[in-house]
């Protein structure tokens, strides 16, 4: 059975540049699924393709058992989505922007009160409740634009980006509130550029490229791609470097990495700490004098750089906006 979220076969294009090509996607109810990518990737596209902004020229897709093409008013109902860019009337206070938010989802007065003073407390914009909100910092009216998204409390939240341009202490409270979400049984897709925060929240993860789906699981599996645990030593005396080079690869399960020039080595190894103790004795033993050596876990940025060839944050070829 399809998840809450559900596409199959989305094709977006923008004149010449095909911005989705075939995207899959399942995300089962009460989960977090993570949508990363660089810059131009498709991820934008591919959400608001799903919360029936744009129409799709291809494939099929489900939101809350929904057709976005069929029902996308009902669609719209079932949602919140937070973009990239604050969406939120700078002429009204944040508390009226939150009430109106309510009122629209046919809330009563009175509840849309009580939830916007929730909100505002949750986000820490209670002091700047009753200030208009062009005179809100670019961050208080992101934190807002959150707040604003989860009004009605919505079986299915999509959050592009929702913490860019937040600080790291306003970054954790969001990411709290994302887990009493799905905690509740709320279904989330998260787009972005932050890899640990993919990492903290997801619970499986998509990696998009050119409008392809290169890669899928969760962030152990998709670590483990790029050939586990790595040992790194920096050797002490720059001749000795062939010597420990040397002592790596008969213990390692791959071949050596050189960075002469800051006398590193490293080396994919099984066996983790283990191992690790066997290649120290390994070298003292030769008299091999270290300055650093360390295991080194794959982080998903490494992941990134495996499969796409460049870093997350990597800009689009084709300079086009929409390719997002």
């Amino acid at each position: 059975m399809p998840g809450a979220i559900y596409a199959e076969g989305l094709v977006k294009t923008f004149g010449e540049v095909r911005a989705l090509d075939g995207v899959d996607l399942d995300v089962p109810q009460g989960t977090v699924l993570g949508l990363l990518g660089p810059n131009g990737a498709g991820k934008t596209t591919t959400v608001r393709v799903l919360t029936t902004l744009l129409k799709p020229d291809g494939g099929t897709a489900r939101v809350a058992g929904l057709d976005v093409v069929r029902n996308p008013n009902e669609v719209r109902r079932s949602i919140g989505l937070s973009g990239q860019f604050a969406a939120v009337d700078e002429y009204l206070t944040g508390r009226e922007n939150l009430q109106m938010v309510g009122q629209l989802y046919q809330m009563s007065a009175r509840t849309a009160k009580v939830r916007a003073v929730e909100l505002l407390e949750r986000f820490n914009l209670t002091e700047a409740a009753d200030r208009t909100t062009k005179t809100y910092s670019g961050g208080m009216r992101r934190r807002l634009d959150l707040a604003a998204a989860l009004v009605v409390s919505p079986p299915v939240m999509f959050m592009d980006e929702p913490t860019t341009g937040l600080d790291p202490r306003n970054r954790q409270a969001l990411w709290e509130v994302i887990q009493e979400l799905v905690a509740g049984g709320t279904t989330l897709l998260l787009t972005t550029q932050y890899l640990e925060e993919a990492d903290h929240l997801a619970d499986d993860i998509c990696v998009i490229d050119h409008g392809h789906v290169i890669a899928r699981g969760t962030a152990d599996q998709l670590k483990a791609q790029t050939g586990g645990e790595r040992v790194e030593v920096v050797v002490h005396e720059r001749e000795r470097l062939p010597e420990a080079v040397q002592v790596l690869r008969g213990l390692g399960k791959g071949e050596a990495t050189v960075q002469d020039h800051i006398r590193k080595v490293t080396v994919p190894v099984a066996g983790g700490a283990r191992l690790l103790a066997e290649v120290i004795r390994e070298l003292d033993t030769r008299g091999i004098e270290i300055d650093d050596i360390g295991l080194r876990r794959p982080t998903l940025d490494d992941v990134f750089i495996s499969l796409t060839g460049h870093g997350a944050e990597a800009a689009p070829a084709n300079g086009n906006e929409e390719a997002k």
